[in-house]
């Protein structure tokens, strides 16, 4: 509503008031007073603008009452409605000789489904509240045309019914009502990775609106697009997203279709790519780009590489003969066609005097390594005739030839083959084998091809090829000697002739005997008996070393002065690692006063323990519930074994176990004040931030004390901290822990089981492996739990969306008026990256200096600009070590900035802590 202008004009937008009246009715107001005592009035404001207000000031009679009420609104959509009033209120204290007084008003509404008209019942209206001002005028301000204006909002709902009126109430003050304005609070339409979400009024109901977005037109969704509306009417973790169609890019917040000359293959939000070289589209919308004319792109290019064409000829073809085989090598051709995969193909042909007299050669004729898809520039041709006249053609080809069948791009060289080598010798006999010696025989060659003037042999020990003998022999036979007793051989051999040396044949194994004379039998004998009394001694001395470790283990002492942990897990009876590490109680001794919750394994109470000599003190009991099995019994007391290794002023104190009577019992120091998140919640706002600092850094030093000794806690939140009654912290609940491998860097992988997904880092959700760095990712959303005064974290979505959107990157916003530095921390804490995560130590010295600088914490975050990484830069610079804003700025390397610091006159420490975090 606005008083301006004879009209009031409700409005039903976040912010805004609408530009035109939105009633129709010539009064949006009704006096409700027999004698009209509200009147509207003509004045102007404090800048001269002429308004109308309705004013009352019946203040020299009795008994006031006097009501002004506003047309019927309709509700519409809303649930909630908020109720901004604007007035001035004269102080009674300036007004003389009145008889009654009040510098309060009182602001009514009535919900209804139909408009009331001139009907009035005083009873029908609710209290909404009672106004009063801040500021009061006096009779001097009047003098002076100040114009004190007071600005109240008040929230109503959640309304019902059709609609509403509101009415104002006067009961003796001396009041003018400037402007009222009704409004609601939405998320408006807005577009968010590609997906709309509509308006949205939020229910009162609940703290979050789950919203199921549309994708964009040309879109497809990639992962079902959802926001959280919030009762502020702000839009809050967005989830999934849509993506692009083919030839479509996204501009803006829409996907718009690819430019001519470009393309775009794939969904996804990526831009448009430009056409490959030799390739173009004419048309919008393309999916891909055509090869120009005689450029061609092979069955299995991407669309994104250039089209090529087939390489040019190979160059500078180069034989060497050698008998009856030749040696061919060329050079790259001069042209690839644009492309790298250019492999050869040689086509031998047999040629005889004349043109054209060439045939394909036969199939004796070898290739090595072959004939086609060569990769080198090299062949070797074996197996030709002598004295023969052979032609080869080389030919260059890449993927994209066979589309271009008519082009064939070869070089070709002929050559006249020589006398040929001989033949391989394919059949060796073995005649005697000694223990030193071996007798052979072969067969000649099949293809002598002229006469074998002699052999040449090589042998050598089987896996020692590099160091051969060779012998030479005129005839077909020869004896090996000087061999190694029980040795496999491998040989070959070879003919030669005029031509030169044949191929070389196969690899022939033999083996030399083995015979043991009596003398070396006794000096066998020995070194096996001597074998076997060294195995044994080995043996009875790693037994003796096994069990020195196996008690230096139970000892828990890694290294000297360096207390570790040992994991009860690892005891055989592990009764026995609960009577290592926890004081057995007797029963007699401990009083049970009351029941105070449950547990796991049974009830949990509150009570006394008084031991010998001893004062008496409170104790918290937990107690294992009738019926248990032994495994129930082992798996309870595993927590006092874990928890009896501690002693940190931060981490639960175990005072011992009942173990020899029933009911089982373990028994720890009593906390007053219960679990931390329950204790912050029934005293929401009530602590200074100082006081929240101290809580967090104590809980920061036990779980380092945790780390230190190898210990990894898995369920680090609120509700398992308890305070006591000087506000100390201390880490409890062992259940679900479990150790650190020797290795630091190591992770322990769970045997499945429920994680506390909102507590959970993203590497320990995914592989259920924990480390020191997914508790200090827990610890962050303790940081969170404590600033927000134990707000559940994620409030209410579902752990398949926290998870979704903590991969996605989001990260709870920061509490209300949380330091900035804090929510720093807490960001660091939730890097994705477990090896970028903050150590417990640096936490605690970062605590430690907000502490000592209260200062520091005055920067509070906000959800719209979160801070740099402050705290992580890990300098121990303290802002106030320096004198001057420029000593500062010169630290922070920001030189930059120190014209826009100097401008706005930030000349002091003292004034940087005051700046927000923008």
């Amino acid at each position: 509503f606005s008083l301006r202008a004879h009209l009031f004009c409700w409005v039903m937008n976040s912010s805004q008031p609408l530009q035109r009246p939105c009633l129709t009715q010539p009064r949006a107001f009704i006096n409700l007073t027999e004698s009209h005592i509200w009147e509207e009035i003509s004045g102007v404001d404090e800048h001269y603008t002429p308004i109308r207000t309705f004013q009352v000031c019946n203040v020299m009679e009795y008994s006031q009452n006097n009501w002004l009420r506003t047309n019927w609104i309709p509700r519409n959509s809303a649930q909630k409605i908020y109720v901004e009033l604007k007035f001035t209120l004269r102080d009674c204290n300036s007004i003389p000789m009145v008889l009654t007084c009040k510098e309060t008003f009182n602001l009514h509404y009535l919900e209804t489904d139909e408009d009331q008209g001139s009907k009035f019942r005083e009873h029908q209206f609710s209290k909404i509240d009672t106004i009063a001002a801040d500021e009061s005028f006096t009779q001097m301000d009047l003098g002076d045309r100040i114009l004190k204006l007071n600005t109240e909002v008040r929230e109503v709902g959640p309304m019902t019914k059709k609609g509403f009126h509101l009415a104002f109430q006067d009961v003796g003050a001396c009041v003018a009502l400037v402007s009222v304005r009704v409004y609601f609070k939405k998320c408006p339409f807005t577009v968010r990775n590609l997906a709309m979400f509509p308006d949205t009024v939020p229910t009162d109901s609940q703290s979050l609106v789950e919203v199921r977005g549309s994708c964009v037109n040309n879109s497809r969704e990639e992962d079902p697009p959802k926001m959280y509306c919030s009762t502020e009417g702000e839009w809050l973790v967005p989830i999934g997203k849509c993506l692009c169609n083919i030839g479509y890019e996204e501009r803006g917040v829409a996907c718009q279709a690819c430019r001519p000359g470009f393309y775009k293959a794939s969904s996804g939000n990526v831009e448009c790519s430009k056409c490959p070289p030799h390739s173009y589209t004419h048309q919008e919308g393309a999916v891909h780009c055509d090869c120009e004319k005689n450029y061609f792109r092979a069955e299995e290019d991407p669309v994104s590489m250039a089209c090529s064409r087939p390489p040019s000829a190979p160059r500078n073809v180069i034989s060497a003969i050698n008998e009856t085989s030749v040696i061919l090598d060329w050079s790259l051709p001069a042209d690839s066609g644009g492309r790298k995969d250019v492999t050869f193909n040689v086509v031998c042909k047999r040629c005889w005097p004349g043109p054209r007299q060439c045939e394909p050669c036969l199939g004796a004729v070898r290739f090595l390594p072959r004939a086609t898809g060569l990769t080198n520039t090299t062949v070797t041709v074996v197996d030709l005739l002598a004295h023969t006249n052979y032609t080869f053609e080389i030919e260059a080809q890449n993927r994209v030839s066979p589309q271009a069948p008519t082009i064939r791009q070869y070089a070709a060289v002929t050559i006249t083959t020589n006398q040929a080598a001989p033949s391989a010798v394919t059949v060796i006999r073995k005649d005697r084998t000694s223990r030193n010696s071996i007798s052979l025989s072969w067969m000649e060659p099949e293809r002598p091809n002229g006469i074998i003037l002699d052999y040449e042999v090589k042998y050598y020990e089987k896996e020692q090829e590099t160091s051969y003998t060779i012998l030479r022999s005129k005839g077909t036979n020869v004896t090996l000697n000087g061999l190694k007793p029980d040795t496999t051989y491998l040989l070959q051999i070879r003919a030669r002739t005029a031509a030169g040396y044949g191929s070389s044949s196969r690899k022939f194994e033999f083996e030399t005997t083995f015979s043991i004379s009596s003398e070396n039998s006794q000096v066998v004998l020995i070194a096996v008996s001597s074998a076997v009394a060294i195995i044994l001694l080995t043996v009875l001395l790693y037994i003796v070393i096994s069990r020195s470790v196996c008690q230096s283990k139970h000892s828990h002492t890694g290294l000297p002065g360096i207390k570790t942990y040992v994991d009860p897990h690892t005891y055989e009876d592990p009764s026995q690692a609960v009577h290592e590490f926890a004081k057995e109680l007797e029963a007699s001794c401990i009083a049970i006063d009351k029941v105070v919750g449950a547990g796991e394994f049974g009830e949990v109470c509150s009570g006394r323990l008084k031991l010998p000599s001893k004062k008496e003190i409170c104790v918290a009991i937990k107690t294992l519930k009738a019926g248990y099995t032994e495994k129930q019994r082992r798996d309870f007391l595993s927590e006092a074994s874990i928890m009896g290794q501690f002693d940190h002023p931060n981490i639960i104190r175990l005072e011992g176990v009942v173990t020899r009577s029933k009911p089982v019992m373990i028994v720890t120091e009593y906390m007053e004040n219960g679990s931390l998140d329950g204790f912050l919640r029934k005293h929401d706002a009530q602590f200074t931030v100082i006081q929240l600092v101290g809580m967090l850094r104590g809980i920061a030093s036990g779980m380092k004390y945790l780390s230190d000794m190898g210990y990894v806690h898995r369920d680090l939140a609120a509700r398992n901290i308890l305070v006591n009654s000087n506000l100390v912290c201390k880490v409890s609940d062992f259940g679900l822990s479990r150790v650190l491998e020797d290795d630091p860097e190591a992770a322990y992988t769970t045997r499945g089981g429920k994680i506390p997904i909102r507590w959970t880092a993203p590497e320990a959700i995914a592989y259920r492996k924990f480390t020191s760095a997914s508790d200090v990712w827990s610890y962050g959303i303790v940081l969170w739990e404590v600033m927000s005064y134990g707000e559940r974290p994620y409030w209410e979505m579902s752990n398949q969306d926290v998870i979704k959107a903590v991969d996605e990157g989001y990260r709870l916003p920061p509490p209300m008026e949380c330091p900035a530095t804090l929510y720093q921390l807490m960001l660091d804490c939730w890097q994705k990256d477990r090896n970028n995560r903050p150590k417990f130590e640096q936490s605690v010295s970062i605590l430690d200096k907000l502490i000592r600088n209260p200062s520091s914490l005055k920067i509070t975050a906000s959800t719209a600009s979160r801070p740099v990484n402050l705290l992580l830069d890990r300098t121990s610079t303290d802002i106030t070590s320096f004198h001057t804003m420029g000593d500062w700025l010169e630290s922070a390397r920001t030189l930059p900035c120190k014209d826009a610091f100097s401008g706005v006159s930030y000349s002091s420490c003292d004034t940087l802590a005051k700046t927000s975090a923008e």
